[in-house]
This record gives structure tokens, sequence and C-alpha cells, in this order.
């Protein structure tokens, strides 16, 4: 009771409050007592919003640009803290990007890193009442393969996927995973070089219902294999190779997990947020069970499971108290009956 009245007491922004995880945290937050700044890109979108938030009264709009320099100045102003979930999608490779000695220097000119980086700067503006900043990041900079390309036995906070085997590779979503690994990096850099009390989670493959009006990626290339969706069936199989098995988390987890680790004060550093893993094999088989309706399952290029995939290790979020509440089940049952109810699923 004591936690919950602390939590009506705080003022919280929100970035990219109009995404799926940034639209379900903006919904906990309020639902948990406290004052939620959103902030938005396109005013088209907030409309939509208004009609699922609650507690309006407690809710405040914000326009702002991750590539605008002190966008986010006013939306930050008097918080308690900040929740940078908003990501641009965008990356430039520049011809620094050949030499991976110099690849800190490409940074400067990659929108990713000047969005972080500019939420980083308006923090630091309003540092007398930001306490701290929650960077949502994703697995996508992780992998399960050491330098020999040898599956690890536990992957965690410490298994980075190395900027040159990204490059290398170039698997599909490897854009994604670039600009996230590197705004990540020059996000801690920037929070050490300037005292800011910076907590990153890791967010694994996100499913459950959803609050935006269409269908978030995320479940999109889980679903791929019951779709067949040729921009994301080859993400989940890229996954699945990279990492040996799909990791998942349900939407309430991650974000009372952000929540959770914006309020903890031992929290610090990294933090991998999987409530279960499952090797494509099995997780076709649930989706199957799931969605009978399927007359086949699309899992074309999906490696077979040949030996024990590597543990996805929640560990280090589990040991400062943080439990998860929903299962694998839980995640592919709401993921498939909200895209049923909204239509992009045919009937069961």
């Amino acid at each position: 009771m004591e936690d919950c009245k602390k939590m009506e007491q705080k003022t919280y922004c929100v970035t990219g409050a109009t995404g799926y995880i940034g639209s379900w945290l903006v919904n906990s937050l309020l639902q948990r007592g406290c004052t939620v700044h959103a902030t938005f890109r396109d005013p088209e979108k907030v409309s939509h919003f208004l009609k699922v938030w609650p507690s309006r009264e407690r809710l405040r709009f914000f326009k702002a640009d991750l590539q605008e320099d002190g966008s986010f100045d006013e939306a930050i102003r008097g918080c308690d803290g900040v929740f940078h979930v908003s990501a641009s999608m965008e990356f430039r490779l520049s011809s620094a990007t050949q030499d991976l000695d110099n690849h800190v220097k490409t940074l400067i000119t990659d929108p990713a890193i000047e969005g972080a980086l500019n939420v980083l700067k308006s923090c630091l503006k309003a540092s007398t009442t930001v306490k701290r900043v929650v960077f949502t990041s994703s697995i996508s900079t992780l992998t399960a393969k050491d330098s020999s390309g040898r599956w690890v036995p536990v992957v965690d906070e410490s298994c980075q996927t190395p900027v040159d085997q990204i490059l290398k590779a170039k698997a599909s979503g490897w854009v994604y995973a670039l600009s996230k690994l590197l705004s990540e990096e020059a996000s801690f850099q920037f929070a050490r070089e300037n005292a800011i009390d910076l907590i990153s989670v890791i967010t694994t493959t996100v499913g459950g219902p959803f609050l935006t009006p269409t269908v978030p990626s995320s479940l999109r290339v889980l679903l791929s294999p019951l779709t067949g969706d040729p921009n994301f069936l080859p993400i989940f199989t890229s996954v699945n190779t990279r990492m040996g098995s799909i990791a998942l988390v349900h939407v309430e987890d991650i974000c009372s997990a952000h929540v959770f680790l914006m309020e903890h004060v031992d929290a610090e550093g990294r933090y991998l947020c999987c409530a279960q893993s499952c090797v494509a094999s099995e997780l076709t088989e649930l989706l199957k069970k799931a969605y009978p309706s399927s007359t086949s399952l699309r899992d074309e290029g999906v490696e077979r499971d040949s030996s024990a995939p590597s543990i996805i290790s929640s560990k280090k979020i589990r040991e400062i108290g943080f439990e998860f509440k929903h299962g694998v089940e839980d995640v592919i049952s709401e993921t498939v009956k909200s895209c049923v109810d909204c239509g992009f699923l045919s009937p069961l």
C-alpha cells in the first residue's frame, strides 16, 4: 500500500507513447495512480488513445521529435523519471562504418543515437527532479553464440552481439539491431559522463493484447509461422538462428519490469526480461494449438532443433525481486485472441 501511495505522487514521462510498449506503459502508470507526460510525433495518432487510456486528468500530451534538439525539454521538465521507449527506425551508414575500430564516430550521425542523446540532454536539464531514466533496449542486441559460432550455455546481459558480426551477417532486421545496440552504447556513455542514473530493459519478443490501432510488429513476427508474412517470417527465422529459440514476454510483464526497475533503489545497468523461451518446433505447436483454424504452419527456413538451446536468463532481474506473472501459453493465447478480435486473424 505504501508503494502505491509513493507511485501516486510521481510524474513520469513516456517517450514513444503511441507504440506497442509505450501505450501499454502509459496505461499501466495511469492505473498505478501516476501522472504521465506522454510524448508523440504524429498528432493524428493521439485521438485513438484518448478512447483507450483512463484518467485523462493525470495525463498530459507533448509533441516531440527525436531529431529536434530540445524537443523533449517541456515534456521532461518536472518529471521524477523518464521511460525512453521511442526509437528511430532510420539508420545512415557512413564510410566510417567500414572501419569497425572507428564505429563509435558513426554514432554521431545516426538518427537513433541523436534521438537517444536528445532525450538524455533534456533529462540533464531537468536533473533537479529526474532521478532515473529507463531505456527500452532489445534482445536483438544479444547473441547466443560465442566468437567461434558455438552455442553458449546461458545468455544473459553480457552476451552482446559484436558490431562487426551484425555488419557481416546482415540478417533480417540487422539495421534495427545495429541501431539499438549503438544507441544503447552511446546512451550509457553519455549517462556515465553526466552522472545520469540510466537503466536498460532488454525486451524479448513481446506478445499479448495491444492498445495500438494496428497490430504491432512484435506480434506480426510472433504470428508469422501462421501468416507466412514475407516481411516478418524472415525476422522470426533470423531470431531463431541467432538465439536457438524464441524468447517471449507478456506486454503486461515487460511494462511492470520497466516500472519495477524505475523504482527499485538497487537497480543498475542492463536487465534481460524473458519469461520463457521456446525452440521453434515447440512454438509452432503452441501456435497450432492456440489457432487450430490454421491449415498449415509456414516455417520454411526455420532451423530444426538439433541440440538443446542456450538458456535465456532473466536471473539478474529475478534476483532483485521481480516476478513474471505470465507464461508462454498466456503470451500465445492472448496474442491470438487479440488478433482474432481485431480481424487480423480469421475467427476461430
